[in-house]
C-alpha cells in the first residue's frame, strides 16, 4: 500500500491533490461565512470559492515548477544554495501575486461580460470596489505560499538526506565485500608466498601496503569526503599491489599537482582502477595504460580500450552507486565518455 503523505498529496499528477485543494476551497469560504454572514450567501461565497479554487491549483503549479528544477551543474557551496533558494522563494512570491492579480482581473472581466455591466469597466471597478478585499485575500494566499514554499523545501531536505543514507548503506556493503573479495585476497597471498622466499624485503613492503589500503577503507569507507592527497597516496599503495602481481602488464601515471587545495569521495579512485582493470586484457605486449589527472575541476581516469574477447559479467553497481553519490554529495553528475580507443571518467572534485 502507497504511503499517505502531503508529498503525495500535493502531486498534481495525482487525484488526491485536486481533491485536497477543492476541499480547502470549500472549507475557507464556508468558515468566512460562519464567521462573517452576509446576505449575499452564497453568491458572494461561490465566487470566493471558484478564484480561491483557481489560485491555489495555479500556486502549486508554479511551485512544482520553481523548486522541482534541476540544480545547476556546478559545485555548490552554502551561500549558493542559500542564495538560490531565496531567489527561488522570491520568484515563487512575485508569481503568486501575479497569478492571483491575473485571475482576479479576468473573473471580473468574464463576470461584467456576462451580467452586461461593460467589461471596459474592469479596472476602475476592482481598484475602486474589490482592490481592499483582493489585498486581504492575497495576503491569505501568501500565508498559505510561505507555508507551502516550507513543507517543499522540509521535503527536499527529507528526500535527499534519505537518499543519500540509502547510497551510503549501498557503497558501504559494496566496499565491504571488497574488503574480503577472496579472488583479491587470494591473489594478493599468492604474490606474497611467492616473495617470502625470494624477496623478502619485498615481501614486507608488500604486507604494509596491504595493511595501509584496508586501514585506509575501515577509517573513510562511510566519510562523504576525504583530501584528495590522501586518496592519492591510497590509491598508489593499492596499484602496487597490482603492479607486483602483474609483472608490469599495467601501468599507472598519476599527475596531479595541488592536492592540498581539493577533496573527493574516498575509494571513488579505487572503484574506477579497479573497473579499468577488471574490463580491459593486459599483456607484456599490449599493457593496460591507467592514467590520473586533473581537469577543469574535475580528476579524470582514462585508460586505452583492450576489451577482453570474454567479458566479465558486471552488475554495474559500483559505478552506478559511485555516480549516485557524487550526485548527491557533489552537487554535479559523473562524467563517462568512451571511444573506439579509450574509456574515461572523470569525477568532480569538491574545495
Amino acid at each position: 500500500m502507497e504511503t499517505f503523505t502531503m508529498h503525495r498529496i500535493l502531486d498534481q499528477k495525482r487525484l488526491t491533490s485536486h481533491l485536497l485543494i477543492l476541499g480547502i476551497s470549500v472549507f475557507i469560504p464556508l468558515i468566512s461565512y460562519i464567521i462573517k454572514p452576509g446576505s449575499d450567501f452564497p453568491g458572494h461565497q461561490i465566487s470566493f470559492f471558484i478564484l480561491l479554487f483557481i489560485q491555489l491549483e495555479l500556486f502549486i503549479f508554479a511551485a512544482g515548477l520553481i523548486f522541482n528544477r534541476p540544480a545547476l551543474n556546478i559545485q555548490p557551496t552554502r551561500r549558493d544554495i542559500t542564495r538560490t533558494v531565496l531567489f527561488r522563494f522570491g520568484l515563487f512570491l512575485v508569481c503568486c501575486f501575479l497569478i492571483a492579480l491575473i485571475v482576479i482581473l479576468l473573473f471580473l472581466y468574464a463576470e461584467h461580460m456576462i451580467t452586461g455591466a461593460g467589461p471596459s469597466n474592469t479596472f476602475y471597478y476592482f481598484f475602486h470596489n474589490e482592490f481592499k478585499m483582493w489585498s486581504k485575500g492575497t495576503i491569505l494566499g501568501f500565508v498559505f505560499a510561505i507555508a507551502l514554499f516550507i513543507f517543499i523545501q522540509w521535503q527536499s531536505a527529507l528526500k535527499r538526506e534519505q537518499k543519500l543514507r540509502e547510497e551510503n548503506l549501498i557503497f558501504q556493503n559494496e566496499t565491504l565485500k571488497s574488503q574480503v573479495n577472496p579472488h583479491f585476497l587470494f591473489n594478493c597471498m599468492n604474490t606474497l608466498s611467492a616473495l617470502v622466499g625470494a624477496q623478502p624485503e619485498m615481501a614486507e613492503k608488500f604486507i604494509q601496503k596491504l595493511s595501509s589500503i584496508y586501514r585506509y577503507i575501515l577509517e573513510n569507507g562511510t566519510r562523504d569526503r576525504v583530501p584528495l592527497k590522501a586518496e592519492v597516496d591510497f590509491i598508489q599503495d593499492y596499484f602496487f599491489l597490482h603492479k607486483i602481481r602483474d609483472d608490469g602488464k599495467i601501468n599507472l601515471e598519476v599527475v596531479v599537482n595541488e592536492l592540498d587545495k581539493y577533496e573527493i569521495l574516498p575509494v571513488s579512485l579505487q572503484i574506477l582502477v579497479e573497473n579499468a582493470i577488471k574490463h580491459n586484457k593486459a599483456t607484456i605486449e599490449e599493457s593496460l595504460h591507467i592514467s590520473v589527472f586533473i581537469e577543469d575541476d574535475m580528476i579524470v581516469i582514462k585508460n586505452n580500450l583492450q576489451r577482453m574477447a570474454t567479458q566479465i559479467k558486471s552488475t554495474g553497481i559500483g559505478l552506478k552507486n559511485l555516480a549516485e553519490r557524487v550526485r548527491l554529495i557533489c552537487g554535479r553528475d559523473l562524467v563517462i565518455e568512451e571511444t573506439n580507443d579509450y574509456f574515461q571518467v572523470k569525477v568532480p572534485l569538491l574545495s
